[in-house]
């Protein structure tokens, strides 16, 4: 039996197909059509939306747009990539009506529009709230870290600085010696010249410079690392206990389809803080008045949770737990029972710890409570504390509100284990299925653009599988 057989490419047809017949009624790319035409590019923010009345015209800022909105779609981000496709793919031609940008103007074009972009992330969101996409009631907060374009080689702190300067004040004086010396002890050796040490002196030096104007640099400025390739990048603590020079992106994802509410991109490793910041904006997209957050224990900050509870944010968040140095569980603090009326604490071996002094701590305040003299005389001291004195528990003013939390938390598992599902689903999705596991531009303003366009990419393709092409058009 024969082979199904192709058309002759010689063949010449009398009347030629026509794009559009390539183009199936549910192809992704007639979505990307009708919604960037119909979006106002003026008001969003992009630049170039009125045609030139002299000079060679532009692109339309539209057909840029929905370039990267492919691109992104289809795992293209690279502009010379883009640049390629655009003269081969069907769905591109169809889409661009032929055109074919450079790699130049389709990067400037994402460099030009940053606060655009984001607009239209934003824009997409609103259309999905009028579709009643959103649940609007419970939203998942979590981080996760994307590499940035600056390798840890190009990754200096002081410690770092100090073992180069150390090394290279060794080669100096190394080749110093070696100046002042002219033994020869193997003829067959190939001994430096004096004209080679003095270059290899004078490279060092330059380094060694280098260096110091790094130390300097970070002491002027108050950080603790510099990254030469990318200076908004810092060095974080990635899976397996690894590290490499990332950017925290924050996110907020609503229950109902795991879509993405908002974001936002920083350089500080730790999720600690972001909390209210991320639910705030959350609460302000949705626009409701009350809404629920679920977040891991790396969001456990009593400020941060005193905020949300006070903005009618209700808060479910694992509780880290504290055992300090004790090793014997027996005494970690959670054993120590407080008495409210009275404000005192009962130790596992039944003394009382009185309340002393209140000390702040990162803007939080503790009171101290402790009875050394009970101390001294217990046979469970050493178990308890490695203090002479003896054992101290610090209890935050706001431990009362914690303990709320705790405790709903700890009432409502089935809804706080939903939190896991709904927080990985975008990332798991952008960064292990697509590869956008890494930023390819730099800066923060640039690499939260990057982010605005991955994130809407995602929001687009689980909208696609959720209403269809033809319904959403």
């Amino acid at each position: 039996m024969p082979y199904i057989k192709g058309e002759n490419r010689n063949q010449i047809t009398l009347f030629p197909e026509a794009i559009d017949d390539y183009i199936t009624p549910d192809n992704p790319v007639r979505v990307i059509e009708a919604f960037v035409d119909s979006l106002d590019m003026k008001e969003l923010g992009f630049k170039r939306t009125t045609p030139n009345d002299v000079g060679r015209p532009a692109y339309d800022p539209r057909d840029l747009l929905k370039l990267y909105l492919y691109g992104y779609l289809n795992r293209i981000r690279s502009s010379r990539k883009l640049e390629a496709e655009a003269g081969r793919n069907i769905e591109l031609m169809w889409l661009l009506k032929k055109l074919k940008p450079d790699f130049k103007t389709i990067a400037d074009f994402r460099k030009d529009n940053k606060k655009a972009i984001k607009n239209v992330f934003k824009q997409f969101n609103l259309l999905c709230k009028e579709w009643e996409l959103f649940g609007c009631e419970v939203i998942a907060v979590d981080g996760s870290k994307f590499r940035a374009c600056n390798s840890k080689r190009n990754n200096y702190n002081d410690k770092k600085i100090k073992r180069h300067l150390k090394y290279i004040d060794e080669k100096i004086s190394n080749y110093l010696k070696e100046l002042d010396s002219n033994d020869q002890e193997e003829a067959d050796t190939h001994i430096p010249s004096a004209e080679e040490i003095k270059k290899r002196i004078e490279e060092l030096k330059k380094r060694k410079a280098k260096y110091q104007a790094m130390q300097k640099e970070m002491k002027e400025k108050k950080i603790d690392e510099i990254s030469t390739t990318d200076p908004d990048a810092r060095l974080m603590k990635v899976n397996n206990n690894g590290a490499d020079v990332c950017y925290n992106v924050q996110t907020a994802i609503d229950q109902k389809n795991k879509l993405v509410v908002d974001y936002d991109v920083i350089n500080n490793a730790a999720d600690q803080g972001n909390l209210y910041e991320m639910a705030k904006k959350a609460k302000e997209t949705l626009g409701v008045e009350e809404i629920k957050a679920l977040a891991d224990k790396g969001y456990y900050s009593t400020l941060d949770l005193k905020k949300c509870e006070g903005n009618k944010i209700e808060t479910y968040v694992a509780k880290p737990r504290n055992t300090g140095s004790v090793a014997n569980p027996d005494f970690h603090q959670e054993r120590f029972q407080y008495d409210q009326e009275q404000n005192i604490y009962i130790c596992p071996a039944g003394q009382t710890l009185y309340p002393s002094r209140i000390r702040k701590i990162n803007g939080v305040e503790y009171q101290d409570y402790k009875n050394f003299r009970a101390c001294k005389q217990c046979k469970f001291k050493d178990q308890c504390t490695s203090s002479k004195k003896g054992r101290t528990i610090s209890r935050n003013l706001y431990q009362e509100l914690l303990d709320e939390i705790d405790k709903r938390t700890q009432e409502n598992k089935e809804l706080f284990v939903q939190r896991q599902r709904i927080a990985e689903h975008p990332f798991g999705t952008i960064k292990r299925i697509w590869g956008y596991s890494y930023f390819l531009t730099k800066g923060l303003e640039s690499v939260n653009t990057e982010a605005a366009l991955s994130f809407l990419a995602y929001n687009l393709r689980r909208v696609i599988n959720i209403l269809g092409v033809e319904k959403m058009i």
